[in-house]
């Protein structure tokens, strides 16, 4: 049977909210580490740093939403500061996570790697604060009334993965030199054993960097034309990474001119590679064919020929 997240705010939903919160504490417990094709700066983290992080994320995101509930704000002030509330709530854990470590308080903005976040604790917050009957009807495949729990825990998963590697790649990104990389990862002994050298933590961080940009323009621009919105998720083998249905039409403005151009070319292959494809399979077929029929008459003329010498 399908268990739905309540969709109204009542008791059902805090108790929702609650069963929610324990089963991702308890799923921390799992193998942290990346199972997934793709790099990410968590990966610089050893197991119990990376433990350490989603926990704090998680114990910031109640405080939040505690807060947020009791300010009782409607949907669309919510969505108005959404923005502003994600950097807040980054800065927060990113404090936290560096007590042992100086922080350094900068002015931040929200850049593409953290629209994605921005997008999904918009949802998570309408779903905690309001229930599912306030989100969008065209974002999601199904009706919200009827919004599957595994969905939104799916999304809750898949924030605190994401906003733990923003820190991380925050974190990185502010430091002046690889010294202080070093420093920061050494500290408490942060730092996983596949990059304890500093060639293989700048081999990474250089890898991240170009697959970001190679995401940005093919890999994104596809996951919008096919509507669908990659979700990293943690598994007992680790951490993992799926694709749900999400309508990104409002994206389409957005894009620049490479992506549009990509986008374009998206939308050719699939209407003319199809037909290509059929005429080059027919015209496969009657090529075997005719090499089929050549091939039995020259056989044929053979046979023919030896029957006609042996009867001489």
């Amino acid at each position: 049977m399908i268990k739905y997240w309540p969709n109204q705010q009542n008791i059902n939903l805090n108790n929702a909210i609650v069963e929610l919160f324990v089963n991702t504490e308890k799923k921390l417990n799992f193998n942290l580490s990346n199972q997934t094709k793709n790099d990410l700066y968590i990966d610089i983290l050893s197991e119990a740093t990376k433990y350490r992080l989603l926990k704090i994320i998680i114990d910031e995101f109640k405080k939040l939403v505690l807060e947020l509930i009791e300010l009782n704000l409607n949907k669309n002030y919510l969505k108005k500061i959404n923005k502003k509330v994600l950097v807040i709530f980054i800065k927060k854990v990113s404090y936290n996570f560096l007590l042992d470590h100086e922080y350094k308080e900068q002015n931040h903005k929200i850049d593409d790697l953290e629209e994605e976040c921005n997008e999904i604790m918009e949802y998570l917050l309408t779903y905690f604060i309001s229930g599912s009957s306030k989100i969008n009807k065209r974002t999601f495949l199904f009706d919200p009334t009827y919004t599957p729990y595994n969905h939104v825990q799916i999304l809750f998963e898949s924030f605190i993965i994401q906003v733990s590697n923003n820190i991380i790649r925050i974190i990185i990104s502010r430091s002046r030199n690889l010294q202080e990389i070093n420093d920061f990862l050494k500290t408490d002994y942060k730092c996983s054993p596949l990059y304890t050298s500093s060639r293989s933590a700048v081999l990474l961080i250089n890898n991240l960097k170009l697959q970001h940009l190679i995401s940005s323009y093919i890999y994104d621009t596809k996951c919008l034309y096919n509507e669908r919105q990659k979700v990293w998720l943690i598994s007992s083998k680790g951490i993992i990474c799926k694709y749900i249905y999400k309508s990104k039409l409002e994206k389409v403005e957005q894009l620049n001119q490479l992506q549009v151009t990509f986008l374009l070319w998206l939308e050719i292959k699939d209407i003319i590679i199809p037909k290509v494809e059929k005429i080059l399979i027919q015209t496969g077929k009657y090529f075997i064919y005719l090499l089929v029929n050549l091939f039995s008459n020259i056989v044929i003329i053979f046979i023919k020929s030896v029957i006609f010498y042996l009867n001489r």
